[in-house]
């Protein structure tokens, strides 16, 4: 018996889809929508935001929380909803070292990262549910 894997389209609902869609845009905007020309470096608008020292990475750290809020409204698991929350607050200490957290910020994809933590947690609740 083959094993198929499930895909993203086949198991979550179509709210979750569609929440899901939305907020990766925005992780995306955050995290890596743009590119330092010649390299494969892809930055967002949380170090652009960092570079204004506590302040922009507090700000950035709302659309973080934004973020989370969104997804925990999913419906996801207490543990997963930690994670994320861990995330965003390890995202905002080391944003907050004058350049080096404006560096790792660049590395560190915290809102990526918790898409994905989301969208791999309502796929094994659909999986379930099935």
């Amino acid at each position: 018996m083959a094993t198929r894997t499930l895909t993203a389209p086949e198991v979550l609902t179509a709210t979750e889809a569609d929440v899901l869609a939305r907020l990766e845009w925005l992780a995306d905007l955050m995290d890596s929508k743009f590119r330092i020309p010649g390299t494969n470096i892809r930055f967002g608008l949380d170090p652009v935001f960092g570079l204004v020292p506590v302040l922009g990475d507090a700000f950035a750290a709302l659309f973080s929380l934004y973020i989370v809020v969104n997804l925990a409204d999913l419906g996801l698991p207490l543990w997963t909803k930690l994670r994320m929350l861990w995330n965003v607050l390890f995202d905002f200490v080391i944003g907050s070292v004058p350049v080096a957290g404006d560096i790792l910020d660049i590395v560190i994809k915290c809102n990526r990262r918790n898409v994905a933590l989301a969208r791999r947690a309502l796929q094994k609740k659909a999986a379930r549910r099935r």
